[in-house]
């Protein structure tokens, strides 16, 4: 066995003793740990492997079960389990691990989305139920609200009151406590921290000068602070799988210290000086980014990779790197079920071990060195992780090479002058904005990446979820790699890869199934929210009706049907379910105006509808009952609201049934746009004795149990569309609303079910093409 993987064995022990505690019991890993402990010894005794390794298992192995063991039993056996497992009422002294982080959530009726509430770990100090202070330590999972939690920092001691609740399994935490209001009490954090803070907020603070996307990114890119990342580059960077960008990595730092050590060498600074410069920026950006387990574990994995780079010496990292494993695993035991430590050993392994190679490779074969160098990081990278990404997220990303590629060129310049205007901000803000400015650029162009690469038809590929998922992509990359190695399969192989892109590519990319020829309406899928599209007989150019709850699934719907120019963009109320997606629409799309009616509730919404039009130059109107506006091969008329406006006292249903009431004449017939009105704003269409027979209805509100059979009666349509998100918990779409159209004889189809769903023209009436076949 090669001495340079003679810890390999005891750092997978390791591993394996947690994973076993953590999924199965404490027993479990005693049990592991006491078997390696003696296949040690035998193979010690008689010689099967090299000494050092069988005698760095036969050492290591007990201590893993012991302390593993340990930490697994004192969990479970921790008196605050059985409390949670009541729902008790308790009162929490603890002390922040780490930094609040905000849970992002879409917005719904007069909900706005966005960060509502965070989840932060906390380590025990005692815990008060029912008059008896229970004192022992442990680690609770804080939910709390966003409003008096978020600037909060590790190291701070809170009291608080809130219900506790079982953990997860395969956690370390002993509880869930599910916090409803502010904490009873806070400590000081600790000066670093303090300090940190305000390198972080002087960042965040600098980064304004740019837009608002390139703003948000910047703070994730260099410390990890993805408050302000938009919902809608965060999936379009998982969909590329640029979505390590967004958290602090061992590339960050070995970025930064690659800086320093380039900058001390330019002064020709000696090893030992290169050295001290390149650990004081280490110690540094830990500083910055917060001492918290996500980025110590970084700091270990960045020096791990930087030593082996630095020094030239590939096979001096792994030892290294598995002595960090068993380190970190015996630390802190609940890093061996996280999938960001087991993401981080495997790219760095992948980065010391197998780039190396595969770069001369390339470079024997005449590919320049930078470019040998620029492509086989990333390659890498992404094959080695693949098949842990797809067990978390069950897709495969089939660009994420190229777009890794990419984006390269410009992280590091990125990361370097954002910790920098970080470092300057607190003393001259002026040339932190002036850093930040230079930084716009890079962080513009690697959301233009990011952007394109997840619009590229069939970038990415569903696979089985879970363990299963990755295994059968283990297995299959080993085979394909086989297939590569071995001369006579590899022009096989490559047979088989050609003939799968002469089918695959003509029938998902070049002659695609979607959008159908001639359609006249689509109603996208954009999850629980509305979003209809209404073509014109120009193509490219169609009027839009709502925008849906979040920016990404309407702007991925209105590129799928190749819409370039909406001379009219109709928001039929300002719920949140509704307006969420107003800002991708504007940033991409030439507009031409936005539509709203009479009612300008909820006033929060208001104001972000009359702040983005304005930001971007488009005119807003306001429509009333009786308009009627054309376009070639398209003519809407207002049919509603009928009643008053809502006020800022009224209730969401008030301003459900303030919605628009379109109905657009089209070459599918006429369709019946309804927004969210409930039973009081039908009941004044009805009783004003509006037409409101249409071949195609959008069915009000999601198909709650709010429409009246008068008013489906009236209707009668031969199509009806329910824009519903999966799994939602309001119940919609009504069973017996859907029982209802069903029986007029209404076709019924549901966006969570069918996906994007297009009406076009049929001599015999309306037909319908849905995106999910």
């Amino acid at each position: 066995m090669s001495p340079h993987v003679r810890l390999v064995p005891a750092a997978l022990l390791v591993w394996a003793v947690a994973l076993s505690g953590l999924l199965w019991s404490w027993l479990a890993a005693v049990l592991i740990g006491t078997c390696a402990c003696l296949v040690g010894a035998v193979a010690l005794r008689k010689g099967w492997c090299e000494r050092s390794c069988a005698l760095a298992l036969a050492v290591v192995a007990p201590v893993a079960a012991g302390s593993i063991g340990l930490r697994v039993q004192q969990s479970e056996s921790h008196p605050a389990r059985a409390a949670a497992n009541r729902g008790e009422s308790v009162v929490l002294r603890a002390e922040l691990s780490d930094r609040p982080r905000g849970l992002r959530s879409e917005g719904f009726a007069g909900r706005p989305g966005g960060v509502q509430s965070v989840i932060v770990r906390a380590d025990v100090d005692s815990i008060e139920l029912e008059g008896v202070t229970i004192r022992g330590g442990g680690e609770v999972l804080l939910v709390a609200p966003a409003s008096g939690w978020l600037n909060l920092l590790p190291g701070q001691e809170i009291t608080a009151r809130g219900v506790l609740a079982p953990p997860r399994s395969g956690e370390l935490t002993v509880a869930v406590l599910r916090v409803r209001g502010p904490p009873l009490r806070t400590g000081q954090a600790p000066v670093w921290q303090r300090a940190a803070e305000a390198l972080r907020s002087g960042l965040r603070e600098a980064a304004t000068t740019l837009d608002p996307e390139p703003a948000g990114l910047l703070p994730a890119l260099v410390v990890g602070d993805t408050a302000e990342v938009s919902s809608r580059v965060e999936d379009e960077f998982r969909t590329a799988g640029l979505a390590h960008l967004l958290a602090v990595s061992g590339a960050n730092l070995a970025i930064l210290c690659g800086a320093v050590l380039l900058l001390l060498r330019i002064f020709r600074i000696g090893p030992k000086g290169c050295a001290a410069g390149a650990s004081v920026a280490l110690v540094g950006f830990v500083i910055l980014a917060g001492p918290e387990p996500s980025v110590l574990r970084a700091a270990v994995m960045g020096a791990v990779a930087l030593l082996a780079l630095v020094l030239g010496r590939e096979r001096s990292a792994l030892p290294a790197l598995a002595a960090t494993v068993i380190v970190l695993v015996l630390y802190d035991p609940a890093l061996g079920v996280a999938p960001g430590f087991a993401l981080s050993v495997v790219a760095t392994a992948a980065l010391v071990l197998l780039s190396p190679r595969w770069a001369a490779g390339l470079r024997d074969r005449g590919v320049p060195i930078g470019l040998a160098e620029a492509l086989a990081v990333p390659m890498a990278a992404s094959l080695v992780t693949a098949p842990l990404v797809v067990a978390i997220s069950g897709r495969i990303s089939l660009v994420s090479v190229v777009a890794n590629l990419l984006a390269a060129p410009v992280v590091a310049p990125a990361t370097v002058l954002g910790v920098l205007a970080a470092v300057v901000a607190p003393v001259h803000h002026g040339a932190a904005r002036v850093l930040v400015e230079l930084s716009g650029p890079e962080v513009s162009w690697l959301i233009a990446v990011g952007r394109k690469a997840s619009e590229v038809p069939g970038g990415s590929v569903a696979w089985i979820e879970g363990w299963r998922g990755g295994l059968l992509l283990t297995v299959v990359l080993l085979v394909a790699y086989g297939l590569l190695k071995a001369r006579r399969t590899r022009t096989l192989l490559a047979a088989v890869l050609v003939g799968a892109v002469l089918v695959l590519v003509p029938t998902q990319v070049v002659a695609p199934g979607w959008p159908p020829a001639g359609w006249s309406a689509v109603a996208c899928d954009v999850g629980q929210g509305d979003a209809v599209v209404l073509a014109t007989a120009e193509p490219g150019r169609a009027v839009l009706v709502d925008t849906g709850p979040d920016p990404a699934p309407v702007a991925s719907c209105l590129r799928r049907l190749g819409i370039r120019r909406i001379p009219l963009l109709v928001l039929s109320h300002l719920h949140a379910d509704h307006i969420g997606g107003l800002v991708a629409v504007l940033a991409d799309r030439s507009v031409g105006a936005v539509a709203i009616g009479p009612s300008h509730e909820p006033g929060w919404a208001w104001e972000e509808v009359r702040r983005r039009t304005q930001a971007a130059g488009v005119e807003l109107v306001e429509l009333t009952a009786g308009q009627r506006l054309e376009w070639p091969g398209l003519a809407l008329e207002v049919l509603g609201p009928k009643g008053e406006p809502a006020s800022a006292e009224d209730e969401n249903t008030a301003i459900n049934d303030s919605s628009l009431v379109l109905r657009a004449r089209t070459a599918a017939g006429r369709v019946l746009l309804t927004g969210d009105i409930e039973l009081a704003g039908q009941a004044a269409l009805l009783g004003g004795h509006v037409d409101l027979a249409a071949e195609v209805l959008k069915v009000p509100h999601h198909g709650s149990r709010f429409s009246a059979p008068e008013f489906l009666a009236a209707v009668r349509p031969r199509v009806a569309l329910v824009s519903v998100g999966a799994g939602n918990r309001y119940g919609h779409p009504n069973g017996p609303v859907i029982d209802a159209l069903t029986r007029r004889g209404a076709l019924v189809l549901r966006t969570d079910r069918d996906g994007d769903t297009a009406v076009l023209h049929g001599d015999g009436g309306p037909l319908v093409v849905r995106s999910k076949r």
